[in-house]
C-alpha cells in the first residue's frame, strides 16, 4: 500500500468499495489488533478507514428525538458516560456542521454528542491527538457557546490536515507524528483551487505582476499553503508586494473588498468560509487564470492534491475547462483508544444517515 495519503484512500476504495458496517468494525477490531502486536512497524496503515462515505448530513430537526440524559452524569463528558465531546468549528463552518451531523445521528444510539464549537484550525488535530479540552471563545463577538468541560474524544477536520498531523508534515512539521489518530468516516467534498484577476486589473499572467512590480491587492486562501505556493513560484511575497504599494489579504479581512486578484478553494455548495467566489463572480467581472503545468505539478505532488479541470459553469466567467487542483474531503476521526463498539456506531450513524448530508450547509 502506498505511503501517501491520496494512495491510500485510492486503494481503499479500489479494493473495498463502500464498506459494509460489519466489515467496516471488523475492520477497526484488526487494525488496533494489529498495532498493539506491530506497534509502529507499519506506519502507513495506521489510519484505517472505518467507513468511506459519499454521505450528506442530518441536522436538529432530522426527526430523531432527543436522549434523555441521566442528571447525576449530566456534567460529565466523555464515551463512556454516553456524552462524547466532538471537535468541530462553528455553526455555519465545515466542521461545525459535521459535528451536528454527528449530535443527531448518534442519538438513536443513546449518545448525546457534546459538540466544541471552537475546536477548529490548525490546533483541531492537536486537541484530538491530545484529548485536550476545546479553548474558550476568543471573542464573545464570535457568538460561540463556551468548549464543553471535558477532553475532546473525535472531531472533524480536512482529509489533508489529518493527514499531515498523521505524519507530522507541512502545517504540522514542528509537531511529533501524531500516529494516535484514526479515520472513521470521509466525505466527498470537492475543492478546486481557482486563480482570477479583475478585468480592469489588464493582469493577463501572475508573472507579469512581478516583472512590473504591480502594486495589487492579492486575495489568497484561508490555508495559506496554496496561495503562497502559487504567489512563492512568480517571485512573490507579502514584503515584496508591500514594497511595490501592494498588499497581500485573507478573505473577510479589513480591506479585501478592493482587490485585484484572488487565489483560492471553491466548488459547488461551498460553505459560507469559502462563499468568497460566489459573491466576487457575481459582482465583479474576472478573468480566470491558468496555471502552470509545472507549477500544478509541484503542487500536486507537495500536498498530495489531484489534477483536475474545473468544469464549465463552476462560476460567473468560467467558459472553458481550466486545468488545476483540487481536493475533497471532510473526515470524522478520533484516537486508538476509541471502543470498537464507538467506532462501530459512529461509522454505521453516519451510514443510515447519509441521505441528509447533502443539506450540511444549507441551514434551517
Amino acid at each position: 500500500m502506498s505511503a501517501t495519503g491520496r494512495h491510500l484512500e485510492e486503494t481503499l476504495m479500489k479494493v473495498f468499495g463502500f464498506l459494509p458496517v460489519v466489515l467496516a468494525s471488523f475492520l477497526w477490531s484488526a487494525a488496533n489488533a494489529t498495532r498493539v502486536q506491530e506497534a509502529d512497524a507499519r506506519p502507513d496503515t495506521e489510519i484505517v478507514a472505518a467507513q468511506y462515505l459519499s454521505a450528506g448530513r442530518a441536522t436538529r430537526g432530522c426527526g430523531v428525538p432527543q436522549v434523555a440524559v441521566n442528571p447525576a452524569i449530566a456534567r460529565e463528558t466523555g464515551k463512556a458516560v454516553k456524552r462524547p465531546v466532538f471537535g468541530g468549528a462553528c455553526p455555519s463552518c465545515p466542521w461545525g456542521a459535521m459535528a451536528e451531523i454527528m449530535k443527531a445521528a448518534m442519538q438513536p444510539y443513546v449518545y448525546e454528542v457534546q459538540i466544541c464549537y471552537t475546536c477548529s484550525g490548525m490546533d483541531a488535530a492537536r486537541i484530538v491527538a491530545g484529548a485536550k479540552k476545546g479553548p474558550a471563545p476568543r471573542s464573545k463577538s464570535e457568538g460561540l457557546p463556551p468548549p464543553p468541560g471535558g477532553p475532546v474524544d473525535l472531531g472533524a477536520t480536512a482529509v489533508h490536515f489529518l493527514w499531515s498531523a498523521y505524519q507530522g508534515s507541512h502545517e504540522y512539521a514542528a509537531d511529533r507524528p501524531m500516529k494516535n489518530l484514526r479515520l472513521l468516516a470521509k466525505i466527498q467534498d470537492p475543492m478546486y483551487l481557482i486563480v482570477a484577476v479583475k478585468i480592469k486589473s489588464g493582469i493577463t499572467s501572475l508573472r507579469e505582476i512581478r516583472e512590473k512590480k504591480l502594486p495589487v491587492r492579492v486575495i489568497g486562501n484561508l490555508e495559506a499553503r496554496y496561495s503562497d505556493a502559487v504567489l512563492n513560484y512568480f517571485g512573490i511575497g507579502a514584503k515584496e508586494l508591500e514594497s511595490w504599494g501592494g498588499r497581500l489579504l485573507r478573505p473577510n479581512q479589513e480591506g479585501s473588498k478592493d482587490f485585484d486578484v484572488v487565489i483560492h478553494e471553491g466548488g459547488r455548495g461551498s460553505p459560507l468560509e469559502f462563499n468568497i467566489w460566489n459573491e466576487i463572480s457575481e459582482t465583479s467581472d474576472l478573468k480566470y487564470v491558468a496555471l502552470p503545468e509545472e507549477l500544478l505539478e509541484r503542487m500536486a505532488k507537495e500536498f498530495e492534491l489531484e489534477r483536475k479541470n474545473m468544469p464549465i459553469g463552476l462560476l460567473r466567467g468560467i467558459d472553458r475547462r481550466i486545468a488545476t487542483v483540487a481536493r475533497s474531503g471532510t473526515v470524522v476521526y478520533g484516537r486508538d483508544d476509541m471502543p470498537d463498539d464507538f467506532a462501530y456506531a459512529v461509522a454505521k450513524a453516519l451510514d443510515e444517515h447519509k441521505e441528509v448530508l447533502q443539506w450540511r450547509f444549507l441551514r434551517d
